[in-house]
């Protein structure tokens, strides 16, 4: 890397001035953790700027000096899916160890301007997927194929695009990614009016930008998987799977075999899963229209309304449908998730939802989670292994896509200083379905871009480091 030349030129040339660098963060004696090269030791850590400069087992001087004995120093958490994009969602995340917080299942609507609106005041590192719901229906709203009142009530994601639609739809999609959009959002389970034609389009489009597609299968569980993993083969796009738990339920063990067998042979294809045993989502979507009982395997008392944490009824399920809202959904096994989760292959993501005080507590503990109750109680990985899935997996994942993530996910010199350094022995979600959104416990400091946003266990406030996260694109 070229950052990694420079700094290293710049530590040599004040070693042969006799002169002891002066870095602006010094971490010092903690236990340093590396997924990339595998480094597991004792070491200190200076940051310059938005850099780490050292890593070195001597002691090193800097202008801010944290003492981290017996704490982990891990390279920052990266979530490649979370709703929750504002900096309410990013203090509940910053305590669970996020550094990056990325929206690429469902995307973004109108890339430049929601890029624009979050410069200069966010706290985490931000991005997201090109919609294609957003550009559909903006592309059906112009053409005065769907009226505003059907948009505005959701009718829309039940049309077919029209033939001549279908153009203008996948030229607004390229718009977005020179943008600096991240590939394309594709969670076609949320409107079922788009047909086969379409959605292969998409594909098509991806795969000649050499971009990546995110999506939200449509019903039906593995044959679901087999559709989405079918039209990224046959147009050669790479594939991300976003959330196999909830999408694939009882069927997880197939679907988990499609995606290792697709990924031994070659094929550009990726998943994700978050560890919990509920999902979350907007009870008027399309994923509630009749059937939902046999599809999710559920009934009425099985949904939570996240307004009063209360569960449904058959009529409260009426009221509530008609107003709209979010809905936690208790619908999975542990046992799917810990065999998910043991995958080496999966990645984790939280699906963090918006803001609410009683939503979904992936959206405040998924990280913690992770290596707290699966890494240090339930031991179905080793610690490395779970810092991989949420520091260095990502980071490749999207490296192809996302010139800058070759500079995260990793512990060494030259990389972002995104770092978040946690007790292994106290690390857990705290959050719960019944109680609400609480901090994470066990993270004690977060950096972002080398600015430390989280210290001691306690927001800095006033604080704003983040960097939007580009697709290749960006112009």
């Amino acid at each position: 890397m070229k950052i990694i030349a420079l700094s290293l030129l710049s530590l040599c040339c004040s070693l042969a001035l006799g002169q002891k660098p002066l870095y602006d963060i010094v971490l010092k004696n903690g236990r340093v953790m590396d997924p990339e090269t595998g480094l597991d030791a004792i070491r200190n850590v200076g940051i310059t700027g938005n850099r780490i400069a050292e890593i070195s087992s001597s002691e090193l001087a800097g202008k801010q000096v944290i003492d981290v004995s017996n704490l982990v120093v891990s390279p920052g958490f990266i979530d490649m899916h979370a709703h929750g994009q504002t900096n309410k969602e990013n203090e509940y995340q910053m305590h669970d160890g996020v550094t990056t917080a990325m929206e690429l299942e469902s995307g973004r609507g109108d890339m430049q301007k929601w890029l624009d609106s979050r410069k200069g005041k966010a706290i985490l590192n931000y991005g997201a997927s090109a919609s294609h719901q957003w550009a559909r229906t903006e592309v059906m709203a112009k053409s005065g194929n769907s009226t505003l009142d059907q948009v505005m009530n959701n009718q829309s994601n039940y049309a077919a695009l029209k033939a001549e639609d279908l153009k203008p739809t996948l030229s607004l999609l390229e718009n977005e990614l020179y943008a600096g959009a991240i590939g394309i959002g594709v969670p076609i389970a949320y409107y079922p009016g788009a047909t086969r034609e379409e959605v292969y389009n998409v594909y098509a489009l991806a795969a000649d930008k050499k971009m990546i597609i995110f999506t939200h299968v449509r019903e039906g569980k593995a044959m679901a998987i087999q559709q989405a993993i079918s039209d990224a083969v046959t147009n050669g796009a790479a594939l991300h799977i976003v959330h196999l738990n909830s999408v694939t339920l009882d069927e997880i063990d197939l679907a988990l075999r499609m995606v290792s067998n697709a990924q031994q042979r070659g094929l550009n294809v990726s998943t994700e899963l978050y560890p919990y045993t509920a999902g979350s989502t907007f009870l008027q979507s399309a994923l509630f229209d009749e059937g939902w009982q046999k599809v999710l395997g559920i009934g009425y008392g099985d949904l939570q309304w996240v307004e009063t944490g209360e569960r449904l009824t058959e009529s409260t399920f009426k009221t509530n449908r008609e107003k709209g809202g979010i809905v936690i959904i208790h619908n999975m096994k542990p046992e799917w998730i810990d065999r998910g989760i043991a995958a080496p292959f999966t990645i984790v993501a939280s699906d963090g939802m918006p803001y609410s005080k009683l939503a979904h507590p992936r959206s405040a503990g998924t990280f913690s989670r992770v290596l707290g109750l699966y890494v240090r109680e339930r031991k179905v990985m080793s610690l490395m292994d779970g810092i991989r899935k949420i520091t260095l997996m990502p980071a490749t994942r999207l490296e192809p896509f996302v010139p800058s993530m070759h500079y995260k996910g990793r512990l060494q010199v030259g990389a972002d200083a995104d770092i978040t350094v946690f007790d292994p022995t106290t690390i857990i979600d705290k959050a719960t379905f019944e109680g609400g959104l609480k901090f994470s416990e066990g993270i004690r400091h977060v950096l972002v871009n080398g600015t430390l946003v989280l210290k001691n266990s306690t927001t800095i406030g006033e604080v704003y480091p983040g960097q939007p996260v580009y697709g290749k694109y960006k112009r």
